[in-house]
């Protein structure tokens, strides 16, 4: 993976880097364990220093960088047996969008992630995550299929949007939001979405109306980027870090207006500097919700999802 390190977080990475370089050495060499243990405690320090006054826009960075874990890293560390299932049974498949079959904690489930790419190469194969019609209707089968054989739901959130090009829209890009919209709506199973960096308007929402909605501590979640909010606004996209704070799209303030239910707490630094750690808080969270969902009826379910979303929002007469 390419070094990326934003001005902000340079002072975290060096002593990280540090951290990962003398975890190394305990492994063969206990004498180093108490040095260990004092690093990983200043850099904890440290990150939680520098990263409590981050600005909004500096969050939205954090949500973006390149080396941050992506669906098929969390896959890679929580799921079993994992079978990637491709296509939409009516144009194509969508690189854009990973969805399958997999085991969690023994039981089986259905995972539906947005899937950014790390190369250029698979940048431009998985169109950055931008999900096509394709990709969408591709999750709408997977929703389906999940409802019908009672398997739980998992979705992973990070796009900036669905795809906005002329032959996305010609193929139904709307419709193919509304049914994913739909689909999970309706699913008598527990489904529950994480935010594991930019969610970003219809197409994360195409993967959003859960149970349960989790965001990572530098995740976003919003109806638009701050650059297009900037645009529309001021005509102007160099305003995008204004915008950003007027947005609330920032985990403190999501959960502040409980668009989301849970900020899951990334290691020093980020997620990026620690993909394992990361992955672990991400299991913890999702085991913890699961738990509690599994003891619903599918009814109850379905009018847990309906009541989540009705309550929403505020109305000034």
């Amino acid at each position: 993976m390419a070094a990326y390190v934003l001005p902000f977080e340079k002072p975290v990475v060096e002593l990280v880097t540090r951290v990962r370089e003398l975890r190394l050495l305990a492994q063969s060499d206990r004498q180093y364990e108490p040095e260990l243990k004092r690093l990983e405690d200043k850099a904890g320090r440290l990150a939680r220093e520098l990263f409590a006054d981050l600005a909004p826009w500096q969050k939205v960075q954090l949500s973006r960088h390149p080396n941050r874990p992506y669906t098929l890293d969390y896959i890679e560390q929580l799921f079993v047996d994992f079978q990637e299932l491709h296509g939409d049974r009516r144009f194509g498949d969508d690189p854009a969008i990973v969805a399958g079959i997999g085991r969690y904690r023994g039981r089986s489930v259905a995972v539906v992630g947005h899937q950014k790419g790390r190369s250029t190469k698979e940048k431009v194969t998985r169109n950055f995550g931008q999900a096509h019609p394709e990709g969408n209707r591709k999750a709408s089968r997977i929703y389906e299929l999940a409802g019908r054989f009672g398997l739980p739901i998992l979705t992973f959130i990070d796009t900036q949007g669905a795809f906005p090009g002329i032959g996305a829209e010609e193929r139904g890009q709307s419709e193919a939001i509304g049914a994913c919209i739909a689909a999970m709506a309706r699913a008598p199973v527990p489904i529950i979405a994480t935010i594991i960096g930019e969610g970003g308007s219809g197409g994360a929402l195409a993967l959003g109306v859960a149970n349960r909605v989790h965001v990572l501590e530098y995740g976003t979640y919003s109806v638009i980027s701050p650059e297009g909010c900037a645009s529309i606004l001021w005509k102007d996209g160099t305003k995008a870090d204004e915008a950003a704070a007027r947005m609330k799209m920032t985990a403190p303030d999501l959960l502040r207006l409980k668009v989301v239910d849970r900020i899951v707490d990334e290691p020093a630094g980020g997620a990026h500097q620690d993909p394992a750690a990361a992955a672990r808080a991400v299991d913890h969270a999702l085991g913890e919700a699961l738990k509690e969902l599994l003891r619903k009826t599918p009814a109850e379910l379905v009018e847990d999802r309906y009541q989540r979303f009705r309550s929403l929002g505020a109305f000034v007469a």
